[in-house]
């Protein structure tokens, strides 16, 4: 896996990065209105082989791929470049690959003539709006059979006003004098390939111009003060753009997926290709106008930057029409065999590959459930501790499938992020996925860097060995999220202590033997000095548990203990020492979200949707209305995966993480959420049923939704880290 630019793609975009902070500055965007053409900045862009860029080596070009190509468009789209970028790029390499316009085709590449494209078949629509069609003296376009070249004289360019003040114009392209580049098939599909290549590079650009935006607002949500305070503390101000940043990162990954899938023969490559059009115009739109809202009065004033940003974001993509038109498409072409035509990409660095490792432990997690497990077992899984098989779990353990994160050196199966990532998706496929194992390679972790040799050789042993199982116990009925506030109390008594309190939400309490537990052992200092950790055994005198169920199918304990006594020895750190004691826990987070069940999700819909009878004939599936919603279910999973893959990749090569792993849980759990929610609508009445099939698996995903956006840290909690470790926004809680 990788995300990191070669070293030639960083100095491209350096190189680029810098004529644009000087030749296309908010002051120089300003300057070229109202035609939104800066002649001197194409020049300069020509100059530095932007034009060439794709147009192949033997043609006068420079050959690079596409993905060399978004590089540059982000920066054009974080500089808002005055010009139709995007289509030049697209029109000088079909001029290239359909040849005989060779002087034409070194006039654009040098900055002398500006040659665009048209979206539209210009025998349908002789009479459409073309982006630089203000300045362009050609514009290349697809003709009934034919690609042609339509030479487009000064009279016929008529300036109008526009949104964003760009050089767009309505062109009456039948009426004018056309050249055939090309006809047929072969022609065709070069043509459409062009458009296709145009969706991702307008990707990238809105991807570029989107994080622009957002660092402005979270600049000034960082320096303007309102009630005496700065208003980025407000989670009013900072959790929207919390939001936002984890759509505007995935939005970028989904062109550079796009363009992997293009080069890999995916068959969703098309798809993914319109999903990425989309996704990246629907974030701009939305990005821009709440960092305009972040400035206030002052944002809606032509001297401040924002208001470029925000007209622009709705006036690069609607050159090609509503954007929903693009999130059809991909419908379409996921759901209804929609074949499409795809540009030849060439080399790219990224990587989104989990590696041999992950599939070896795919492929053993798979063989093992073949060959142990039985199908009344299975017909009990489930994603809770009610889940739990001890003879599956003790069997785990000896495979060497249990504790697969854990670190060799304390007795786990030490994988990487990334085959942990792929051990969970076979789990999860397997249907195997509550929590045991998880939380006992936490606790053992823990108990490992901190416990005495005493609970190493009485607890340890037993969990290591899977012959005992272990809860959490951190939250309580008046803290939930705020951990830190726990008052459950650690008396000293003797040679040992005391526990006396209560502990909520301690699920798999009715099972498991021990507890994991943070207490109170001080009261005089702030509250996240004065806890301490220590293991609490669950079947001893004075515990009591009392079950909590939830509508999610699941069970979940209040547990109360009344004087319970535990060595000293059983204790986990430092007294008052808790917080770096539970802090290594999070050796184990790898940055994992909900991906795995969004896919399954997205798929059993898909089952189901193929089941139901659509009215007037047909079933559901061929209907435009579920293809859409349908696809843009799969995006959001699509995106969640690609979030967690740059957590998982910023781990393990030891990367700067700005709340990567935070970032990917509220993402994907609020858009598992929002989905389960319209699929359960997009199949009703039939996932109402709780009957074997899909139709039950999709009433569960709906319930168990739920409770994702709360357990593990609630969304509101993990948002505040986004804003403050993404975005650099002042704290947001005490």
């Amino acid at each position: 896996m990788n995300f990191d630019l070669t070293d030639e793609q960083e100095m491209v975009r350096d190189t680029f990065a810098r004529f644009l902070d000087d030749n296309s500055s908010g002051e120089r965007v300003r300057a070229a209105l109202p035609s939104g053409f800066d002649p001197a900045l194409w020049q300069g862009l020509a100059e530095l082989g932007a034009f060439a860029l794709r147009v192949p080596e033997e043609a006068g070009g420079l050959g690079l791929g596409l993905f060399d190509a978004a590089v540059v468009m982000e920066e054009a789209g974080r500089t808002l470049a005055s010009g139709p970028l995007a289509e030049a790029l697209v029109a000088t390499r079909l001029l290239a690959l359909l040849g005989g316009q060779d002087d034409l085709l070194g006039k654009a590449i040098g900055g002398e003539a500006v040659v665009t494209i048209a979206m539209r078949d210009v025998a349908e629509f002789g009479r459409q709006w073309v982006s630089g069609g203000l300045v362009a003296e050609a514009v290349v376009a697809r003709k009934g059979n034919d690609v042609v070249l339509i030479a487009v004289p000064a009279e016929a360019r008529v300036a109008e006003e526009n949104l964003a003040s760009t050089p767009i114009a309505e062109i009456d392209l039948a009426a004018l004098p056309a050249t055939v580049l090309g006809s047929g098939d072969a022609a065709l599909a070069t043509f459409a390939a062009g458009l296709e290549e145009w969706k991702l590079l307008i990707g990238a650009a809105l991807s570029g111009l989107s994080r622009a935006a957002l660092v402005l607002a979270a600049a000034y949500a960082g320096e303007r003060k309102a009630f005496g305070v700065f208003i980025g503390t407000f989670q009013a101000i900072s959790h929207p753009l919390a939001d936002l940043i984890a759509e505007v990162d995935s939005g970028k990954f989904m062109v550079w997926k796009a363009i992997r899938a293009i080069a890999d023969g995916d068959a969703d490559a098309a798809a993914q290709v319109s999903l990425a059009g989309w996704w990246t115009a629907e974030t701009a739109s939305r990005t821009v106008t709440q960092s305009l809202h972040t400035f206030g009065g002052i944002g809606l004033t032509t001297e401040h930057d924002i208001h470029l940003f925000n007209l622009r974001a709705k006036a690069w993509p609607l050159a090609f029409g509503d954007p929903q038109q693009l999130l059809a498409e991909a419908g379409r072409r996921l759901y209804g065999n929609e074949a499409a035509s795809l540009p030849d990409v060439g080399d790219l660095p990224i990587e989104f590959d989990l590696g041999e490792e992950a599939r070896a432990v795919q492929a053993e997690i798979h063989a093992f459930f073949d060959k142990h497990v039985t199908d009344e077992e299975r017909a009990k899984f489930h994603y809770s501790w009610e889940g739990h098989n001890p003879r599956i779990h003790k069997l785990l353990v000896e495979n060497d499938l249990a504790y697969l994160q854990m670190p060799k050196d304390v007795g786990g199966r030490g994988l990487n992020a990334y085959a942990v990532t792929a051990a969970r998706d076979a789990f999860e496929e397997e249907g195997w996925n509550n929590p045991v194992a998880g939380v006992a390679q936490m606790v053992s972790l823990i108990m490992h860097r901190f416990g005495s040799d005493e609970l190493k050789q009485e607890v340890l042993s037993k969990v290591m060995s899977g012959d005992a199982i272990c809860s959490l116990g951190y939250s309580e009925p008046g803290s939930g999220s705020d951990v830190f506030a726990a008052q459950c109390r650690a008396i000293p008594d003797g040679n040992g202590w005391k526990i006396e309190g209560t502990k909520m939400w301690t699920s798999g309490a009715n099972l498991t033997d021990y507890v994991l537990m943070l207490t109170r052992t001080n009261t005089e200092v702030a509250k996240h000095k004065g806890l301490t950790m220590f293991i609490v055994p669950l079947k001893a005198d004075g515990v009591t548990i009392q079950a909590v169920h939830t509508f999610m199918d699941e069970r979940t304990n209040i547990t109360f203990y009344d004087g319970v006594q535990i060595p000293d020895s059983w204790r986990l750190g430092e007294v008052d020492g808790g917080a770096r004691t539970m802090a290594a826990s999070l050796e184990l987070e790898h940055g994992g979200g909900f991906a795995k069940v969004q896919k399954v999700l997205v798929e059993e819909a898909v089952e189901l949707a193929r089941e139901i009878q659509a009215p007037g004939g047909g079933k559901l599936i061929d209907q435009p209305n579920a293809q859409t919603r349908l696809a843009r279910a799969y995006a959001n999973y699509l995106a969640a995966e690609l979030l967690q893959y740059r957590a998982n990749w910023v781990q393990v090569e030891g990367k700067t993480n700005l709340a990567y792993g935070p970032m990917t849980k509220v993402f994907s759990s609020e858009k598992f959420t929002t989905d389960s929610r319209d699929l359960l609508d997009l199949t009703a009445p039939y996932s109402l049923s709780k009957r074997k099939g899909p139709a039950g698996k999709l009433n569960q995903a709906y319930r168990h939704a739920h409770g994702t956006t709360i357990y593990g840290g609630s969304s509101e909690v993990h948002r505040s880290m986004v804003a403050e470790k993404g975005l650099g926004l002042p704290r947001s809680r005490q």
